[in-house]
């Protein structure tokens, strides 16, 4: 007995069978994508700061150099969270006083424009309408919170260096460069 021969898809090798769609085929590069993509990049420098790094490439770019093949890069990031002050209710509420006034001075604008009356009134009428609602929800927000976050804090993103890193076909003009800033720094100081 004799098996029947598998009916072969163009393309296909082995007797594995083509998956759904057919045999996968590898997509067409496109070469103007391809152009446009970045090639290797090297680091060129090191340094501890950002202004440092930024004076850096502002060296380069004083000196004709093709910034645009460059990039800074901060390594080793960690977010710092710096602590401002506590906050209590009484703050919370003047907080939301603040931000209920220029609600209020918005809202009273709007409406003082459209309307018969006295427009000075109604902005001002806007305005602590506006403050005394904000305050009202700050003071009521900062109660809920059952004093699990009684602070209040700005965070920021912070690297331990800055690397400048250029297209490896311009790293060595640029490294050149680079210590010719090092130099005229040290020398001045």
């Amino acid at each position: 007995m004799t098996m029947p021969a598998q009916p072969t898809m163009p393309g296909a090798t082995g007797t594995v069978p083509p998956g759904p769609a057919g045999v996968p085929a590898t997509p067409a590069v496109d070469p103007a994508a391809q152009a446009g993509s970045p090639g290797p990049t090297v680091s060129v420098a090191t340094y501890p700061n950002y202004l440092q790094a930024q004076r850096a490439v502002d060296y380069l770019s004083d000196n004709k150099f093709p910034v645009e093949r460059t990039s800074i890069i901060g390594t080793d990031l960690r977010l710092v969270e710096n602590v401002l002050g506590r906050v209590t209710i009484g703050r919370a509420a003047l907080a939301g006083a603040a931000s209920g006034a220029w609600f209020g001075l918005f809202i009273g604008l709007f409406f003082g424009l459209f309307s018969d009356s006295s427009w000075t009134g109604v902005i001002l009428l806007g305005l602590i309408i506006g403050a005394a609602w904000g305050a009202v929800f700050g003071a009521i927000a900062q109660a809920m919170t059952g004093g699990r976050r009684d602070f209040s804090s700005r965070s920021s993103l912070q690297a331990a260096q800055y690397a400048i890193i250029a297209d490896a076909d311009v790293a060595d003009d640029a490294r050149q460069l680079l210590v010719r800033l090092n130099w005229q720094a040290n020398g001045a100081s």
